[in-house]
């Protein structure tokens, strides 16, 4: 019965976070592709291709994760301090407040004669005219995980997804790892295209192309550079 809070909360989690999730693993998946095929372009050296794609998945990862956490907390930042001013707005001037509220319903179509009787209400409405008016400056809602779940969620997704591309890689030659790397990373890719596709309301099909072009891209990039490298210092 304990467990039970704990997977609903995880779950809504998740589903919070799912753009995080999503461009996590998809920078993990995209990052750590060209990069470990641009290490297995110019060596057979199993370990060489291990260590490379383990170091910068990790580093991806926790690079990832901080910016995430810095991002989240400025907006959280942002809107505490937006939060006050309103506060300070409706000590100061609540009319104002009520008049800029009236402004925007008839702005969004509200007819006048029908927002002057909404605004007559929010003034003798002190608390849900405070409610209101913050609604109405964080229309979406925000995020109901702290900055610290977020950036966990991210730091999760990277670097699982950043795994894929490399495990090939521990149970196979060089040569046979590249394929399956391939042909396993382009199957995660559709996913993350379909995912990316779902949460954005986008063309599946568009969706699912773009993102795989986009990993290809990477890996191309990486082979062009590691070959590149290797032929200069060679």
């Amino acid at each position: 019965m304990g467990q039970i809070p704990i997977v609903a909360r995880l779950k809504a989690s998740l589903q919070a976070s799912a753009g995080d999730v999503v461009f996590g693993m998809e920078d993990g998946t995209v990052s750590i592709f060209g990069l470990v095929f641009g290490v297995a372009a110019t060596t057979d050296n199993q370990s060489a291709v291990l260590i490379a794609g383990a170091s910068g998945a990790v580093a991806a990862a926790v690079s990832m994760m901080a910016g995430t956490y810095l991002d989240a907390e400025t907006s959280e930042d942002q809107a505490k301090m937006l939060d006050q001013r309103i506060a300070a707005d409706l000590k100061n001037d609540s009319g104002a407040v009520v008049g800029r509220i009236a402004q925007r319903l008839q702005a969004a179509g509200l007819a006048q004669e029908q927002a002057a009787i909404a605004s007559n209400f929010l003034s003798s409405q002190p608390a849900i005219l405070k409610s209101f008016a913050m609604a109405l400056a964080h229309p979406s809602g925000g995020s109901m995980d702290s900055a610290l779940v977020r950036s966990l969620w991210m730091l999760v997704a990277d670097f699982l997804a950043a795994a894929i591309p490399i495990l090939p890689f521990a149970f196979l030659p060089v040569s046979q790892g590249r394929i399956v790397s391939a042909g396993i990373t382009t199957l995660l890719l559709i996913a993350l295209g379909i995912g990316r596709a779902r949460i954005g309301g986008r063309n599946i099909l568009r969706t699912v192309i773009e993102t795989v072009a986009i990993g290809v891209a990477a890996a191309l990039a990486g082979v062009g550079i590691g070959v590149g490298i290797s032929r200069l210092a060679g």
